[in-house]
């Protein structure tokens, strides 16, 4: 039994004829797994990898107790719920400068933010709050009554991080804030998973590169370029492989190559029905390939499977081959259909979370919006369906989306003009004006 066959075996009601979109992603989570090489980046080239190690803070943060504010910084204890505080200034706290001297009852220290609180004083009064009167060399100052409690504005030592906690976890993405947060702890390498490294080409004779004269029946390929925005968005190694005609030869060529340099293999038409099947004889060929088609719209055919990368076409040594692949058997193939929408959508549906989950991303569900809709949307329970909506916020504070234009699965410009995809559920009927649906905002993959 092939591993494509013991997974559909696994999968209550599994049918390549009608596979829902919530089943290609029970799928796809079953066939990949995650990469296991390793590699320590400087801070600066770790943005976009995910952590293949927890880090652990090596001291408490912050390491001392501080200020909050710029203010003055007294004993919390002398404050009376009725009556206003006057204290006399006995010096200045720095940031950076530990406070050395010693305060008395009745005393305060003036602080700036983030300098280290002074032995014995545990609250910090913001300096627009008091009144300042000063007699020769003395400052003193009044704290209205009932304006502060004991150990206000004062961050504590570890309230942060406490030495010996997890700061960042394995299968975490690093995101700006969390390499601000490595920096914080001192560290100047992390570890991290290497790159999923990705191929893919178009198919098809119909498919003009660009710099091609224009000819009757062709359409310039716009699918490798909205491919490679995903895939470098998502902090992939990207291996564009062209256009490759519909011959078997150089069809086979194509993915012997793929197989042997890359850890997935993502191609654009040639897996629908009707279609010329060379693309198709070729996947069954030379992997272990499943064809679906999927109960959504737009993208209803799709290819999933393994391509062996126990051969590779001539020419296909040097960096990024298979003997620097030692940490997976195959590549995954993932063959998309042809339009292009369609191949966006089939991307941000299925493609990204399966390429995540290879990452060594540790598993999150999608994060959907409420929005409700402008207009009616015709749909028909038994499918799911991605409309490209534009999201905008309503004077009351309310999400409300639009649909932009065509919805067909060859008009990119609706794609562009929009902001998220109105997700509209397998078991979801008509949506009327002012019904609340779910959007798959596009910020962060698009």
């Amino acid at each position: 039994m092939s591993a494509i066959e013991q997974i559909a075996a696994q999968l209550q009601g599994y049918d390549p004829q009608a596979m829902t979109a919530d089943g290609v992603r029970d799928f796809l989570a079953r066939l990949v797994t995650p990469v296991r090489n390793t590699v320590e980046l400087p801070l600066f080239e770790a943005l976009g990898r995910v952590l293949a190690a927890d880090v652990v803070s090596p001291f408490d943060v912050p390491p001392h107790d501080n200020s909050a504010m710029d203010g003055y910084a007294f004993a919390g204890a002398q404050l009376a719920a009725q009556a206003p505080l006057e204290l006399q200034v006995a010096g200045t706290a720095l940031a950076g400068k530990a406070w050395q001297g010693s305060v008395q009852a009745g005393h305060c220290v003036k602080i700036m933010t983030g300098a280290v609180m002074p032995a014995g004083l545990d609250t910090v009064v913001p300096q627009e709050f008091v009144t300042s009167t000063r007699t020769g060399n003395v400052e003193t100052i009044k704290i209205p009554a009932g304006l502060l409690c004991m150990g206000d504005n004062r961050r504590l030592r570890g309230e942060d991080l406490a030495h010996g906690q997890p700061a960042l976890l394995k299968g975490e993405l690093l995101t700006p804030a969390r390499l601000g947060l490595a920096a914080s702890l001192g560290l100047e390498t992390l570890t991290t998973w290497r790159p999923v490294r990705v191929a893919y080409f178009s198919t098809g004779d119909e498919i003009l590169s660009l710099g091609e004269p224009p000819r009757e029946g062709a359409v310039y390929d716009s699918n490798r370029y909205t491919v490679f925005g995903l895939l470098k968005r998502l902090g992939c190694e990207v291996i564009d492989m062209g256009v490759v005609r519909d011959e078997p030869a150089l069809l086979e060529a194509a993915f012997h190559d793929a197989a042997g340099r890359a850890d997935a293999i993502i191609t654009s038409g040639g897996v629908s029905v009707g279609e010329a099947d060379y693309t198709k004889a070729m996947m069954k060929k030379l992997g272990d390939v499943a064809f679906w088609r999927i109960a959504m719209r737009p993208g209803r055919p799709m290819a999933v499977g393994r391509i062996s990368s126990l051969k590779q076409a001539p020419g296909a040594r040097g960096p990024g081959t298979e003997s620097s692949l030692n940490d997976r058997e195959g590549a995954v193939l993932f063959g998309l259909p042809g339009n292009p929408v369609a191949v966006m959508v089939t991307f941000l549906a299925f493609v990204r979370p399966a390429l995540l989950q290879m990452m060594g991303a540790r598993p999150e569900p999608d994060v959907l919006l409420k929005a409700r809709s402008l207009e009616a949307i015709r749909k028909k329970p038994g499918r799911t369906e991605y409309q490209r909506g534009r999201v905008s916020v309503a004077l009351d504070g309310s999400l409300h989306v639009k649909i932009t234009g065509n919805q067909g699965s060859g008009v990119l410009r609706s794609m562009a003009e929009a902001n998220g995809l109105i997700v509209l559920h397998h078991g979801q009927g008509n949506v009327a004006a002012g019904d609340e649906v779910d959007v798959m905002m596009f910020d962060g993959a698009i």
